[in-house]
């Protein structure tokens, strides 16, 4: 059975492993310091919100999301920015249940729509696919001020 609650405290060494596990999965490298800085940010929970999921007692998956207002809705809504889950549990339920418990927890704070973003070739989209209303076709663009003339 999975179990999912908000990081705390004594969280920090295993969320790191679990953190950098997902940097590393998308090959994306991150200092030191924002992993500090990102630790900060969930466990105060104001900026950004981040829960872990437990089986057996060992956190095997963690997610981050944050809040924020909807210009055309009534309500906001929820962008789950990290979802990660070890790869020796995928598969048995533990993503599902971490956006499930996302979802409950947005709507309760009043952000009833929950969305994120996924690379088009994941095969995490087999699960996406099932637990999302839709896909909306939406191609995500990053721009980066300096970075192009």
């Amino acid at each position: 059975m999975v179990e999912i609650s908000l990081l705390t405290e004594s969280d920090r060494a295993i969320w790191e492993v679990l953190a950098r596990g997902h940097h590393a999965h998308f090959e994306t490298e991150v200092g030191d310091d924002s992993y500090e800085q990102a630790w900060q940010r969930v466990l105060d929970g104001v900026q950004a919100r981040g829960i872990a999921a437990w089986v057996n007692g060992k956190m095997v998956g963690i997610a981050h999301y944050v809040f924020h207002a909807s210009v055309w809705r009534a309500g906001g809504r929820c962008y789950l920015a990290d979802l990660y889950v070890d790869p020796e549990v995928r598969r048995r339920g533990v993503a599902t249940a971490m956006i499930k418990w996302v979802a409950w927890d947005a709507e309760a704070h009043g952000f009833p729509r929950l969305y994120w973003n996924t690379l088009e070739d994941a095969p995490a989209r087999a699960l996406y696919d099932k637990v999302a209303d839709f896909h909306e076709g939406l191609i995500h663009y990053s721009y980066r001020r300096g970075s192009r003339t």
